[in-house]
């Protein structure tokens, strides 16, 4: 059976099928289309699931502390609380959220952006939550798989360093090749990784950081790989 990896890209998703060591890029329009995608057992997503009404996600915390010692500080982005995916305004997110943070904190820019994204996702994985989509995090995936990958990704050390990482799992470059017009390498190897955390989580060999507390819709906040 297929796993499916998948990254935000530009208002849409970069998808990842593998199955064995073959990998198929995908672009896929909104969460629909990924949840549409056939035959996967398993769906490994790159953004926030379960969320916070009041504070910062112990997974959150715990995941930053691990990549900092990694080489990757300042990849993870505080996930915004519960609240602020009621607007599409930075100015009023900032608000809603200083209102419902003790002490009162306000998403970064960067955080804010994923807003749309989340929202969008919250709403497709429906009440209970479909249990087959998990939250992950490309650069931990990265660094279980090799410990030689220690570069910023987008630079040419970070990208060949993530790409022999991924040669040891998957027929990452035929995937390249064939990819979709436009997709960028970044996404299409953060995809790749996500599908990789995908596959040994259906194995049950995967890992997990945070407390596994479930927010008020039932989704829990976790971050595996």
């Amino acid at each position: 059976m297929a796993v499916l990896g998948v990254d935000g890209w530009r208002n849409r998703w970069v998808g990842a099928r593998l199955e064995g060591r073959s990998v198929q890029l995908l672009v896929l329009e909104d969460v629909t289309a990924v949840l549409a995608v056939p035959d996967v057992e398993l769906v490994a997503i790159d953004m926030p699931i379960g969320l916070s009404d009041d504070g910062v996600r112990a997974c959150d915390v715990v995941a930053a502390k691990t990549l900092a010692k990694l080489g990757a500080a300042g990849s993870v982005f505080q996930t915004p609380v519960r609240a602020v995916l009621a607007t599409d305004d930075y100015a009023t997110a900032r608000d809603i959220s200083r209102a419902h943070t003790d002490p009162p904190r306000a998403p970064s820019a960067q955080a804010f952006q994923l807003v749309r994204a989340i929202r969008q996702l919250d709403d497709a994985l429906g009440d209970p939550p479909d249990e087959r989509i998990v939250e992950v995090h490309p650069e931990l995936a990265f660094r279980a798989l090799s410990g030689e990958v220690r570069d910023r990704k987008g630079s040419a050390r970070g990208t060949v360093q993530r790409l022999r990482a991924l040669r040891s799992v998957m027929d990452v470059e035929e995937a390249l090749v064939e990819a979709p017009t436009g997709v960028p390498v970044i996404d299409a190897l953060d995809a790749c990784a996500a599908a990789w955390s995908a596959a040994r989580l259906a194995r049950g060999e995967g890992e997990s950081v945070g407390d596994d507390v479930r927010d008020a819709r039932g989704r829990p906040m976790r971050i595996s790989w």
